[in-house]
């Protein structure tokens, strides 16, 4: 049963018991011999609202204990002969029925209350990340670049082959002696 479903039930139980009840006084004013008395209508009726508050008031249990007086007060009643044997089980009848909706509703409502704190307790904690302990970084310079090789002649051209400008300038130009 949903926690939603729970007025529901205890309207109906609600209505079920206000219902034996009343009928239960308007058959004691009948001219023949009561099915209920009076006074022990009343005593029943009081109790009757007693089940009905704690129900909408959302507590099943207070119901629960309410209705086990109800119950045990009609047992009485009908054992000192102001409820008929015919009106007993009637209004036990009802009692039962209201009592299996209560018992439901009860167990619904622990069943939620349990599931709220399996949810609560599952909820991670809001506790401070600890920051990370890794060592800082250590930035290694690149090695410098390897000298560039310098020729042995210390960066001189050698101008003694053939074809350099030098060498020919005794040929003019359009002249080749060669």
């Amino acid at each position: 049963m949903s926690p939603s479903r729970a007025p529901a039930v205890w309207r109906r139980a609600t209505t079920i018991l206000t219902g034996c009840m009343l009928a239960a006084g308007l058959a004691g004013c009948a001219g023949a011999a009561p099915e209920l008395e009076m006074n022990a209508a009343a005593k029943l009726q009081q109790q009757v609202l007693e089940v009905t508050k704690s129900a909408a008031g959302g507590n099943p249990a207070a119901a629960l204990k309410s209705l086990d007086r109800l119950s045990s007060d009609l047992d009485a009643a009908a054992a000192a002969g102001h409820v008929s044997f015919k009106r007993h089980r009637s209004v036990t009848a009802a009692i039962n029925s209201v009592r299996a909706d209560l018992t439901a509703a009860q167990a619904a409502k622990k069943a939620a209350a349990e599931a709220a704190a399996q949810a609560a307790a599952a909820k991670p904690t809001a506790a401070p990340k600890p920051l990370p302990t890794t060592a800082p970084e250590v930035v290694v310079p690149a090695p410098a670049p390897a000298p560039v090789p310098v020729p042995a002649n210390s960066g001189r051209q050698d101008n003694s082959s053939k074809g350099s400008s030098e060498g020919n300038k005794d040929k003019g130009s359009g002249k080749n002696k060669d």
